[in-house]
């Protein structure tokens, strides 16, 4: 896969949405989350260009792992796996 992101976009892959409690309980779909809000960062995009036309670099990095918004990130499907683009904005913390 060779994806840029533009601006200060990032490209995410989601963690995987439990199957089961630590206790070894199955969840049903029902109670399952909706979004995951955690993931890996594979692509970062350059950041948002200032007044003086540089870019002002992002705060994360290829292979950090990041708690980001709910509902704020796009979903898109590519070769078959699920990622999400989101904005700088959009990641609340680094994980680590």
């Amino acid at each position: 896969m060779n994806i840029q992101p533009l601006s200060d976009n990032i490209l995410i892959q989601p963690e995987a949405v439990e199957e089961k409690t630590k206790t070894g309980i199955f969840l049903p779909e029902s109670a399952k989350k909706e979004k995951p809000e955690k993931g890996t960062v594979i692509a970062v995009g350059p950041g948002k260009r200032n007044k003086d036309g540089k870019h002002n670099p992002v705060d994360v990095k290829a292979g950090d792992k990041v708690l980001f918004t709910k509902y704020g990130p796009n979903e898109i499907e590519i070769n078959g796996k699920e990622y999400l683009i989101a904005r700088e904005e959009d990641i609340l913390a680094v994980i680590q």
